[in-house]
C-alpha cells in the first residue's frame, strides 16, 4: 500500500519556517501575569492556521483515492481520472480557502458552502482560487448539512473540518495538520507555558494544542477553550459528553467561530484532558484586536484574538482567575489564529 501524500503537513511548503512567537510584555502587565506570549498564525500560508488542516486534509484525501505517494502522482492521477474529482467543504471561509488552496494545488475544483453572513471578501478570495461558492440561507451548521448531501450524492470529495464520528480520517487529518503548530511552539518556547487561551470553533485546533502541548506545559497545566456567548458549543458538548447541536442563530462579531456544534474528536480528546471551556460577550471579543495591537503584536480579528479576550475576561474575575490558576507567575500561551484580512466587511 502507498504512503498517502503528504506524509506531514510540513511538506506542503518545504521552504517555510515556523511562525513567529512573540512575547506582549504589555499585556502579560495587564493581566497580572509574569509573561503573555502570542503565536503569530496570521504569518502562515493564506493568512491563518487553516492552510495547516484543509490543505492537509484535502491532498490526503486524494491521495487515498487515487493511490498517489508523491504531488507528482496526484496531479497525474487527478489529471487522468476518468470521473471528475472535485473538494466539497462547508466553511466559514478560512477552512473553505484552504480545501480551495489543495484543490488549486492539483489542477481539481472545489465546491464549497458558506453561510450567507460570511463576508463577500471572503467568498472573493476562495474563488480566486477556482472555487465554487455555494451560498446557504443559515447558519454554519445548516452549510455542514448542505455540504455533506452534496458529497453523498456523489458530488465531490468531502473534506469536513467537524462531524459527531471521533475516527473521521478526515478530521484525524485536519487535526494532524494543526499539530505541526505545537510541534514549533514546543521548539520555540524556552519554558513551557502555565496556560493556554485558544478560541473554539468546532474545538479542533483546541484539540491538536490539547494532544501536543499537555505532556508539557507546566502547572497548573490549564487550557482553557474560548467561545463566543452566542456559539458556545464546545462548552456545551463538555457539559452533555457528546456534540449536540446549540439553539440560537450563532451570530457573533467572531464569525470565523460562528458554529453550533463541536467536533466529536474534539469533546473526546478536550475531556480527556481536562481542557475548561469560556465564554466572552461580543464587547469582549471586538475588542481584543485593539488590545493585540496596543501590546505590539499583529492586527487581527476578533475571531483571531478571541484567545486574547478569553485571558483579558478571565485576568480582571476575579472568580475565574482563581479557578484558572492565573498569578503574576503565570506564562500564557495564545494564538493568533488570522490576519486582518477582511473583517471589517463581516455583516455577521
Amino acid at each position: 500500500m502507498n504512503v498517502l501524500w503528504p506524509s506531514d503537513p510540513a511538506e506542503l511548503w518545504p521552504d517555510q519556517v515556523p511562525t513567529d512567537l512573540l512575547e506582549l510584555p504589555v499585556l502579560a502587565q495587564r493581566c497580572g501575569v509574569r509573561q503573555v506570549l502570542a503565536k503569530a498564525e496570521n504569518q502562515r500560508a493564506l493568512g491563518s492556521f487553516k492552510s495547516l488542516g484543509g490543505m492537509y486534509a484535502g491532498l490526503r484525501a486524494l491521495s487515498r483515492r487515487t493511490g498517489a505517494a508523491s504531488l507528482t502522482q496526484l496531479r497525474a492521477a487527478c489529471a487522468a481520472s476518468s470521473a471528475p474529482l472535485r473538494l466539497v467543504c462547508a466553511s466559514d471561509g478560512n477552512h473553505g480557502l484552504a480545501v480551495a488552496a489543495a484543490a488549486h494545488h492539483v489542477g481539481i475544483a472545489a465546491r464549497v458552502f458558506l453561510p450567507a453572513a460570511v463576508a463577500e471578501a471572503r467568498a472573493a478570495r476562495i474563488r480566486a482560487l477556482g472555487a465554487e461558492i455555494a451560498r446557504v440561507q443559515g447558519d454554519y451548521e445548516d452549510a455542514v448539512l448542505q455540504a455533506e448531501a452534496f458529497a453523498a450524492r456523489g458530488e465531490g470529495l468531502l473534506i469536513a473540518d467537524t462531524g459527531s464520528d471521533p475516527h473521521d480520517p478526515v478530521i484525524a487529518d485536519v487535526l494532524a495538520g494543526y499539530g505541526l503548530l505545537a510541534r514549533e511552539l514546543r521548539a520555540q518556547c524556552a519554558q513551557a507555558p502555565t496556560h493556554v487561551y485558544v478560541q473554539a470553533g468546532v474545538g479542533v485546533l483546541a484539540t491538536a494544542l490539547a494532544e501536543g502541548l499537555h505532556d508539557w506545559l507546566r502547572a497548573p497545566a490549564r487550557l482553557v477553550v474560548v467561545e463566543p456567548d452566542n456559539a458556545a458549543c464546545v462548552g456545551h458538548g463538555l457539559r452533555v459528553g457528546h456534540p449536540q447541536r446549540i439553539a440560537g442563530d450563532l451570530a457573533t462579531v467572531a464569525g470565523m467561530l460562528s458554529c453550533g456544534q463541536a467536533a466529536g474528536v474534539a469533546l473526546a480528546s478536550l475531556q480527556r484532558h481536562g481542557a475548561r471551556a469560556m465564554r466572552v460577550d461580543e464587547t469582549g471579543l471586538s475588542q481584543a484586536p485593539a488590545a493585540v495591537n496596543a501590546a505590539g503584536g499583529p492586527d487581527s480579528t476578533p475571531s483571531g484574538a478571541a484567545g486574547v479576550a478569553g485571558l483579558l475576561h478571565a485576568a480582571v474575575d476575579p472568580e475565574l482567575r482563581r479557578a484558572h490558576g492565573l498569578n503574576n507567575d503565570s506564562v500564557v500561551l495564545v494564538v493568533i489564529t488570522e490576519a486582518a484580512l477582511v473583517e471589517s466587511a463581516e455583516t455577521c
